[in-house]
């Protein structure tokens, strides 16, 4: 198999390359004339690739910014599933959340500006539930595992949902601000908020 064909060769980095390129331009643009007022056509031109190659890498305008949330959820699932069974599960979800974060090659104001953008729009805030919703069908069948007594599913799955709204409110507040504290460190406070002890 050449290079260009495997899994991982040329072709893929290109490819992932491209994608990321788009998703940047992309950003920009929305942060700075509003999502509503910028179209696939202003992005293909702006990165210089025809709408169609645009299509082909983000179906919708909105995956521009959300990128992969299977993704991210599927790294987020493999954390918590590598977290120690006796762990409290508030903790271990802590942490999945904190490796997602510190993933290296992470860009800090990129991240910022889609969190910003993120929440500009009605589309996107869908779009973002959506990806809460994938995100909790990964993540609650391996909390309720973890959970011993009645209406483990049900329990599971208000866990799960409250993570995710710590989770989203602390990289919010990190993006809207400049606060001197990292998305990490709103993370912890964002979840010492709640403190559950199941």
């Amino acid at each position: 198999m050449s290079e260009v064909t495997k899994p991982g060769g040329t072709r893929a980095i290109a490819r992932d390359a491209v994608r990321a390129r788009i998703s940047e331009v992309a950003l920009d643009l929305f942060d700075e004339h509003g999502f509503d007022n910028v179209t696939v056509e202003q992005i293909a031109a702006a990165v210089g690739v025809s709408p169609r190659s645009v299509h082909r890498y983000f179906p919708a305008k909105e995956d521009t910014v959300i990128g992969d949330p299977a993704g991210w959820g599927e790294h987020v699932r493999d954390q918590l599933v590598a977290r120690p069974s006796d762990e409290p599960i508030w903790d271990a979800l802590l942490a999945s959340y904190e490796a997602l974060l510190a993933t290296p090659g992470r860009n800090e104001a990129q991240g910022r500006k889609a969190m910003r953008v993120l929440g500009s729009t009605a589309a996107l805030r869908a779009r973002n539930l959506e990806k809460h919703l994938l995100w909790a069908h990964l993540l609650t069948p391996i909390v309720a595992e973890r959970l011993d007594g009645d209406h483990r599913g049900l329990r599971a799955e208000a866990i799960v949902q409250a993570s995710l709204a710590c989770f989203d409110i602390a990289l919010t507040a990190w993006a809207e601000t400049d606060a001197e504290e990292s998305s990490v460190e709103l993370l912890r406070r964002s979840f010492g908020a709640l403190q559950p002890t199941a």
